[in-house]
């Protein structure tokens, strides 16, 4: 397809997990009803970010993928003729758990799921706590209106699974995202920086691998966090079509043209040029 219409629903969630649900399901509506064909949520869309605390209470949240949302998510899709980017706290089994996306195609079909790769551990970040390392590798899937790849969070700050995923062949790399500011920053410089390090390096990867980037990140405060919001889509040459703000809660629909990635691949042809032949010294921890 020439092009597609990508959603973005950035939003701000509650201690109810089923309100949240509900919640997203009319975003979803209203995105469809705007023309969107692959819509993305959020990181853990379906709760409160949890991992700001240590809590073994809250790995009563964790569900099996597929399982009760995938299969709500399902019908949404279906009756809707979207594809949904669903990202969920996956219960694998006891004691085994991961933070998960699946992918839901345009006739309701589950496609499969992408499991976190890179996990945290941060003041406010706890994710070791809860989640194991991805071991699925990176995906990517061929859907009705494109191939894309999906990666979640801290996975943004990798070139290496922006370029994996890339090489895979995806059209458009999502990223579902929670994170934000720690309220008692009172630095205004650093809470930019922040931010803007944070942008900077997901357009980078739309510069480096020649295909369009679409992050959606949360908004509102949880706990000692303010979700900056700010979720957005930069072209392969990293300009931004789309930039949310960082207060309220948006629902986007932009359309993307995916013919001209071949023109952005052979004005700044990066791939022809890679040098695979010396890039083995990048599989150690360090070169000491």
């Amino acid at each position: 397809m020439k092009n597609v219409n990508i959603g973005l629903i950035q939003m701000s969630c509650t201690e109810n997990v089923q309100e949240n649900i509900a919640k997203t399901i009319v975003k979803i509506r209203e995105a469809a009803a705007n023309g969107a064909q692959i819509i993305c949520l959020q990181e853990l869309f379906s709760s409160l970010y949890f991992c700001d605390v240590e809590d073994h209470e809250n790995f009563k949240l964790g569900e099996a993928i597929p399982g009760p949302t995938t299969e709500t998510m399902q019908s949404v899709a279906k009756e809707l003729g979207v594809v949904l980017i669903v990202s969920l706290f996956e219960k694998r089994a006891q004691g085994l758990y991961h933070n998960t996306a699946a992918i839901i195609d345009a006739d309701g079909s589950y496609l499969g799921k992408y499991r976190k790769m890179h996990i945290p551990d941060d003041p406010g970040y706890y994710e070791k706590f809860y989640f194991t390392p991805g071991d699925l590798g990176y995906k990517v899937w061929e859907t009705k209106f494109g191939k894309i790849g999906v990666l979640i969070c801290w996975d943004q700050w990798y070139p290496e699974a922006a370029r994996i995923t890339s090489l895979m062949g995806a059209d458009i790399l999502f990223y579902p995202t929670a994170i934000g500011w720690d309220m008692d920053e009172k630095d205004p410089v650093i809470n930019q920086e922040q931010y803007d390090a944070w942008q900077t390096i997901q357009r980078s990867h739309a510069v480096a691998n020649g295909l369009y980037v679409v992050s959606v990140n949360r908004v509102g405060i949880e706990a000692n966090q303010k979700f900056w919001g700010g979720s957005f889509i930069a072209n392969p040459h990293g300009r931004l079509l789309y930039w949310a703000s960082h207060e309220n809660e948006e629902t986007h629909v932009a359309t993307l043209d995916l013919e001209n990635t071949e023109y952005y691949r052979t004005t700044w042809p990066y791939l022809r040029d890679r040098r695979i032949d010396s890039y083995e010294p990048i599989l150690k921890r360090f070169i000491d």
